[in-house]
């Protein structure tokens, strides 16, 4: 089955290039376009894609609050994958924060854009995990997000659990985490669904974010 994407962009030209790009493989199919980030959620609940591309800034609805919605409101929700302009931007780390799955610059090169849904659609690995780390060092609570350390704290992640979770920040893939830990690579897929679980994290970004801000993995 292809990965089916939504595209959400105020600039139709985006749009069209985005698509272009897109449905050059044979692997993805692009189901509907959208113009602002108003008409996102009776989109996802009628055409059900495994990703929305979604621009950060819109008139009506920015991306963030369009991925707010979008979790708060439709049940089994899409990947979203933030589009924007500049990599360190506030506006992506909050839609970072927001619950959205990574990002993508529009300036990416086709088989960037490519494999930026790809990754997000399959969600066992950190996206741009390095942007991440910056995003988090310039606009994370730098360790002192109270809210953060106390959700840490109330997952009481195992010792095994806790280095997985650092791997994970650090951009590891579950088969990278399996080959550095020596250990089956469903064993790692079961404590990364284990620190998920336990942080109330919906993937494993919202889990890395948490990580950072409450100050258990330095963003440096």
């Amino acid at each position: 089955m292809p990965v089916t994407v939504l595209l959400v962009d105020d600039e139709p030209l985006v749009r069209a290039g985005l698509r272009a790009v897109l449905e050059a493989q044979s692997d993805i199919e692009v189901v509907g376009e959208a113009a602002d980030g108003a008409a996102v959620i009776p989109l996802v609940r009628q055409l059900r894609p495994d990703v929305v591309a979604m621009d950060v800034r819109m008139p009506l609805l920015d991306g963030i609050e369009a991925t707010r919605a979008v979790l708060r409101t439709v049940d089994e929700p899409p990947k979203i994958l933030v589009v924007t302009t500049f990599e360190n931007d506030e506006y992506v780390y909050e839609a970072l924060r927001a619950g959205a799955d990574g990002f993508l610059l529009k300036r990416a090169r086709p088989a960037e854009i490519v494999h930026a849904v790809r990754l997000v659609a399959e969600g066992e690995s950190l996206l741009f995990p390095a942007s991440v780390r910056q995003l988090a060092a310039r606009y994370g609570a730098d360790g002192g997000n109270r809210a953060a350390r106390a959700q840490l704290e109330r997952a009481r992640l195992t010792e095994r659990e806790a280095e997985v979770l650092r791997l994970m920040a650090r951009g590891l893939s579950n088969a990278e985490i399996a080959a550095r830990l020596v250990v089956a690579a469903e064993t790692v897929k079961s404590h990364v669904s284990a620190v998920l679980a336990k942080l109330g994290a919906r993937d494993r970004t919202q889990a890395v974010i948490t990580a950072y801000e409450s100050g258990f993995v330095a963003p440096g």
